[in-house]
Formats: C-alpha cells, structure tokens, sequence
C-alpha cells in the first residue's frame, strides 16, 4: 500500500526525492561521464601526440565527481546524522507544552526520516502522575504546532 500512495502522491505533485535513487543515476552518469573522457584522451594521445590529455580528463573526471559528490552530502546529511530540524520550532512547542504546570518535557527530538517525512519523540514526565489520556492531547499538540511530522511518539512518565 505504501508504494502505491507514493505512487499516487507523484501525480499530485508531492513527490519527495528519493536520494538513493538520484545517487545511483548520478553515479551511472559520472562513470559513463569519465569513460567518454578516457576514450577522448587516447584518441588525442595516439592521433595527435596530446599525451596530456590522458591527465587533463582525469582532473576533469575527478572535479566533475567531487562536485556531485559534496552535493550528495549536503542533501543528505541531515539525515545521516539525525539533525535536529527547526530548533526554534521545538523551542517553541516545549514552551507550548510545558504551560500545563504539570508536565515536564525531558526530551523533545525531532529529525528528518526523508524528504518531506520528519519523526518526533517526545518524553514528558508528569509530576503529580495524573497523565493519563494526556498522551493522545501531546500528540495531536504536537502535530498542531509541528504540521511536517509524520511519525510521533509521545512517552509518558
């Protein structure tokens, strides 16, 4: 089912990128990208005497590589390392939590899944232990003030 919402989200233009994929296209596209470089170069060296041009494509080769690649980083690094997104955000939705006297939020962790696809966890403690059916009201505050999380987690204590 989910691959066909994906599917079905793509038509209606809320498509998110898949980097995996995008990653695996450029990669095919650089190593076709140097091979036609290599070939350049030997046919210069053997009919023109241009015995440089073997080097100068692999610099040419190496630059294009490198400039694809710190892009990949930059695209991906928050998700590799479980950044923390919109501090200011989380900032503001413990402030917006702890307004009920009775709880404390111990932890508040929001991080990007993928593109478009954020995660909360949020560990609350309630010092006089009346908590319960708070955490459904955590929730649904949460994805009131937080409306690009699609997965939260609300633990109650």
């Amino acid at each position: 089912h989910e691959h066909h919402e994906h599917h079905e989200q793509s038509r209606h233009g809320h498509e998110h990128k898949d980097h995996n994929l995008s990653a695996a296209y450029f990669h095919v596209l650089a190593d076709t990208l140097t091979s036609v470089l290599a070939i350049l170069a030997l046919f210069a060296g053997r009919y023109f005497g241009w015995l440089w041009m073997d080097a100068l494509m692999g610099i040419v080769g190496a630059v294009i590589i490198s400039k694809w690649a710190l892009g990949l980083i930059k695209q991906t690094s928050t998700v590799l390392l479980d950044k923390t997104q919109a501090p200011a955000s989380v900032a503001a939705l413990k402030h917006i939590i702890e307004q009920d006297l009775d709880i404390k939020v111990e932890d508040l962790h929001l991080w990007t899944l993928s593109e478009g696809h954020n995660a909360a966890i949020v560990s609350l403690r309630s010092y006089s232990g009346h908590y319960h059916n708070k955490g459904e009201y955590y929730q649904k505050l949460v994805a009131l003030h937080l409306p690009k999380v699609s997965h939260i987690t609300i633990e109650m204590n």
